[in-house]
């Protein structure tokens, strides 16, 4: 009878212990999954918004702009300036002398295409959009464009030639994807 006592208990130990290990690995289970629910929102909050990873780059169609003409399209929430250049307006940028210039840069250092100048319509001083884009608009001494903010006079090539913005205004990334279109970011 001892013995039937004494394996009894065994069992009924061993199943104690089995009790304990699931217990166990429940517990830990479910610490590990709330850690991660809890853990997961705040690492998916660093992501870039849906709205902002839309705006990476963006398509142009240019074959609407007539020499001359200049529109404004948003990139990254900032206004980008893009000209279809006269003939004129490239000889100008072209000739300019570098040592005319605030900011040393060559035209052709600043666009793809001749007749393309695509450019970032922050002016470099404090943060304001330079005129020029309208015809009707002032574009200062240089036939570019202006910010009556403090003074900054750009050129058709968007360079720095008067005022107190110390830098051109900045080309941003881009690539034409056919005659027609191009892909900025």
């Amino acid at each position: 009878m001892a013995k039937k006592h004494k394996a009894y208990k065994d069992n009924q130990h061993q199943t104690n212990n089995e009790k304990r290990d699931f217990l166990s690995l429940l517990a830990v289970g479910t610490g590990v999954v709330g850690a991660i629910s809890f853990v997961w929102p705040i690492i998916d909050s660093m992501n870039p918004a849906q709205d902002v990873q839309a705006l990476a780059s963006t398509e142009v169609d240019l074959s609407q702009i007539d020499a001359g003409q200049s529109i404004t399209v948003f990139w990254r929430g900032k206004p980008v300036f893009i000209r279809h250049r006269t003939a004129d307006e490239i000889d100008v940028a072209k000739n300019t002398s570098i040592n005319d210039l605030i900011d040393p840069e060559i035209d052709s250092e600043r666009v793809k295409k001749d007749k393309w100048l695509v450019m970032v319509g922050i002016c470099t001083h404090l943060g304001c959009v330079p005129l020029g884009q309208k015809e009707s608009d002032n574009k200062g001494d240089f036939g570019g464009w202006f910010c009556p903010c403090h003074g900054s006079h750009y050129d058709t090539s968007g360079r720095i030639r008067k005022g107190p913005a110390p830098i051109n205004l900045e080309v941003p990334d881009y690539e034409f994807i056919n005659d027609n279109v191009i892909k900025i970011g």
